[in-house]
């Protein structure tokens, strides 16, 4: 895949959007330490470029309703490109797969899944099984409490590369 060409002004940028979201332009143009008309001109190259994909807000979804949160390891049985293609395609239509990432080693998939209760998760398992997707094994973890979420760091990962 190729990168692009990003220098510590466009890193600065995109760090800012990570953490803040949208911003005015006298804000982004401020956290990073630029004016205003060459910050924005930047933002807009970066959105061009694909780099920025949406905007985001981080929900406290325990002060809103009570949740279960459910990580899943998937193994399928067979490893062909129309295997990972039908389970994908089935894991992009479910709203309560709110994560899924596709591994190499023991396992093939690993969900993150949110549903309204644990029978709401056993009655999504229920569906995936029923489909027919190839599942030979899967193992699921209830989520007791989240101890760190976050973003990776853009200015400590991108510092190798910058120009």
């Amino acid at each position: 895949m190729k990168k692009t060409g990003l220098d510590a002004t466009d890193i600065r940028i995109l760090s800012a959007v990570q953490q803040h979201g949208q911003l005015s332009k006298s804000r982004l143009a401020e956290i990073c330490n630029i004016s205003q008309t060459p910050c924005w001109a930047r933002l807009d190259r970066l959105k061009a470029a694909g780099l920025i994909r949406g905007f985001h807000a981080e929900i406290a979804l325990d002060k809103i309703c009570d949740a279960a949160q459910v990580v899943v390891t998937v193994s399928l049985t067979h490893h062909r490109k129309a295997d990972f293609d039908r389970f994908e395609t089935f894991v992009r239509a479910q709203d309560e797969i709110i994560e899924c990432i596709a591994t190499g080693g023991g396992m093939d998939y690993v969900l993150k899944v949110v549903t309204g209760s644990l029978a709401a998760f056993q009655t999504l398992m229920q569906t995936m099984l029923d489909a027919e997707l190839g599942v030979d094994r899967y193992m699921t973890y209830i989520v007791t409490r989240t101890v760190k979420t976050g973003r990776p760091n853009l200015s400590k990962l991108a510092t190798p590369t910058l120009k």
